[in-house]
């Protein structure tokens, strides 16, 4: 009952409150965004808005796909598999060292790009279009130098390129054929540098996995005994510069 009291009172005092003192609302400031030039209609400039965060968002995936760094990250994903750890090193730091790594074989054909491309579009000389092509040039180049000529083959024959269709240069091959058999080639070469890298520590696994199998030990792991072993081989032999030896040399050839 006196729950309902303290209830009661509480609304009429703030109903005389209002009464009292009203709230005077203040009106709402009208807010005009506007995007592009007078002349332009709302929803071509929409439009070109959502054309350019859609290119900015799948950008990155296309810079991933006509690099080096599928390779470089299929590879160190490898060791780690091999090695047997499941989260050493974790997957920033390959990550980061993929990236890296990127930067340091991209570097002459990225500074091409800026030469040709980039700078003399900042300075106005060339129009977009035409910076576009040039810039497209030098990444052709390193693609079609790292593609093997089977795949390029099957995305030039799908595509009708045959006979006397063919392009002459590598400039003549399109974006949309010379990306996809450069990604494909880079798998099947990250692959193949992946089984090489895997044989040595198989040999360890069935090594240990035999002798525990001749002592009687089969309750015992031979992940739990061959994880040292794998690592100290790793260690002596100098695995890593090894491997990042062999990724850059796969890429001066």
């Amino acid at each position: 009952m006196k729950k309902k009291l303290i209830f009661a009172f509480l609304i009429f005092g703030f109903i005389s409150a209002l009464t009292i003192h009203p709230i005077h609302a203040e009106p709402i400031p009208n807010i005009n965004i506007q995007i592009g030039e007078e002349g332009t209609s709302g929803g071509t400039s929409s439009v070109s808005i959502l054309l350019l965060v859609t290119v900015l968002s799948i950008a990155p995936a296309f810079m991933v796909l006509m690099t080096s760094f599928t390779r470089i990250v299929i590879v160190l994903g490898f060791i780690r598999t091999s090695l047997g750890t499941a989260s050493m090193p974790p997957n920033q730091v390959l990550v980061g060292l993929a990236l890296f790594m990127t930067l340091f074989i991209m570097s002459p054909t990225l500074a091409t790009v800026n030469e040709t491309a980039l700078q003399p579009y900042m300075k106005g000389t060339i129009s977009q279009s035409e910076a576009l092509d040039k810039a497209a040039l030098p990444m052709k180049e390193f693609m079609f130098k790292h593609t093997h000529t089977k795949e390029l083959l099957l995305f030039m024959n799908y595509t009708g390129y045959t006979g006397d269709a063919k392009p002459a240069t590598f400039k003549d091959i399109p974006l949309t054929v010379l990306v996809p058999a450069f990604a494909v080639s880079e798998l099947k070469t990250a692959f193949q540098m992946g089984f090489l890298i895997f044989i040595p520590f198989l040999v360890i696994d069935i090594v240990v996995a035999s002798t525990l199998m001749a002592m009687g030990m089969m309750m015992l792991p031979p992940v739990m005994i061959s994880l040292p072993f794998k690592i100290m081989l790793f260690v002596l032999v100098d695995g890593w510069y090894l491997v990042i030896k062999s990724l850059l040399l796969s890429f001066s050839t």
